[in-house]
């Protein structure tokens, strides 16, 4: 084990050890909530997801501050490349999230949370063989990423400003040390586990968007979007979204999950996603994809699959954030190679759950006319108690295209320490 994963390990020890002691709780997220993960993406990017907290209901405006609450996140985290054709890269970050938000006076309530990341520099590479993924090229970040205001009547909810948002081709996809925000405007109604959401989202920041240049536009003019998802048992979402300048997007998932026994549980799904193209941007696709899992006693053993159906000049476009596609995996998405020509991604996989431990295992193969290449996903995780989680992801990807070292050639350790309050 080499003498800088050795320091960040011991960091991240002495980071987190003061120990634990407020619970969080569930509050209201502008959020597709499903049962299970719908791919090995989506499964890392759930490890160290913070909840919102419940707001309280006060009936004065003083007791809107006396009863706000603070919560927030402390997170570790060691990332190294370990590339084929280029130099090797290593970071390590210490940072997370504070959040304040105040307490509901007839429906209206506000928070604000800032989210950071900085490179420690012991335990940090210097110049080429900084991995700049977790702070950025600078090794530090800092962001406002929610300020919001919100109004919540019965079963009805507005909320304007930076916000978390999670929706099929929009997400938080937290897999680094910052996460997706945006900037938002979103109306959503709930009824009987049916929900209908629809929003205008005028830029965004986090680890996908680009550490370098926060706060990026999603399409010329803004993205509005509409949809309407279910999730009990059945599950549906069917979105339309319009990328100004960029493409019209209409987006279907559905499926169900059914238990033979108190054992055994069936998963199955399929998905469409239609692109056209808007002013010429070269972003039209169409995707379709189906997802089985079987689960026996906490195992499950799951295969997924995606085609892309693109023209040449033309390429696909599967979200601001992680994407919702089957095929997804920590790095690899089917965007990466549905440029041109046609390409296809299959995913097989097992993840195992039972108590405190979780440990995830995928390979995929992702094929175009160009292109192919493998990733193999690894994660293991600990839940130490409700707040405090120590997790690593592991993953491997070669190029079985081309017969030198290109850059899909590398493999790739994270090591997360995160702490909840």
């Amino acid at each position: 084990m080499n003498k800088r994963f050795i320091s960040a390990l011991l960091l991240a020890h002495l980071t987190l050890s003061a120990g634990v002691h407020t619970h969080t709780q569930k509050g209201t997220q502008n959020t597709v909530s499903n049962e299970r993960s719908h791919s090995a993406r989506k499964a890392i990017d759930s490890v160290a997801k913070i909840e919102e907290k419940e707001v309280s209901i006060v009936d004065n405006f003083k007791s809107m501050f006396s009863d706000a609450k603070v919560s927030g996140q402390v997170k570790t985290v060691y990332g190294e490349y370990n590339y084929k054709n280029k130099n090797d890269t290593y970071s390590t970050a210490i940072g997370g999230i504070i959040k304040y938000e105040l307490a509901s006076l007839n429906g209206f309530n506000a928070a604000a949370a800032v989210y950071t990341s900085h490179d420690i520099p012991f335990a940090t590479g210097e110049g080429v063989k900084q991995n700049s993924e977790l702070s950025s090229k600078s090794g530090s970040y800092t962001e406002m990423a929610e300020a919001y205001i919100n109004y919540k009547y019965e079963d009805f909810n507005f909320r304007a400003g930076r916000q978390v948002l999670n929706t099929p081709l929009a997400d938080s996809d937290d897999i680094r040390m910052i996460s997706n925000t945006f900037e938002a405007y979103i109306a959503t109604y709930n009824f009987k586990g049916l929900e209908v959401m629809a929003g205008s989202i005028q830029s965004w920041q986090g680890f996908d968007a680009g550490l370098e240049a926060p706060w990026v536009e999603t399409g010329d003019n803004g993205t509005y979007f509409t949809g309407v998802s279910y999730s009990d048992g059945l599950e549906f979402n069917l979105w339309y979204y319009n990328i100004t300048g960029q493409t019209n997007a209409f987006y279907f998932d559905g499926g169900f999950e059914y238990p033979l026994n108190e054992d055994i549980i069936v998963h199955a799904m399929v998905q469409f996603l239609d692109e056209s193209e808007l002013n010429q941007s070269g972003v039209q696709a169409t995707i379709y994809g189906a997802l089985f899992e079987f689960v026996v006693h906490g195992i499950g053993f799951n295969i997924a699959y995606d085609k892309a159906l693109v023209n040449k000049n033309k390429e696909s476009f599967s979200g601001t954030g992680g994407g919702t596609l089957f095929t997804s995996m920590d790095t690899m998405i089917i965007d990466n190679i549905a440029k041109n020509s046609d390409a296809e991604a299959i995913v097989g996989g097992i993840v195992y759950s039972m108590h405190d431990f979780g440990f995830l295992y995928a390979c995929g193969e992702f094929t175009s006319e160009t292109e192919h290449v493998r990733e193999q996903d690894m994660s293991i995780e600990y839940n130490v108690n409700d707040e405090f989680l120590v997790a690593g992801v592991y993953v491997i990807e070669d190029d079985l295209k081309q017969t030198s070292k290109t850059d899909y050639d590398w493999d790739r350790f994270q090591l997360i320490v995160n702490y909840n309050f």
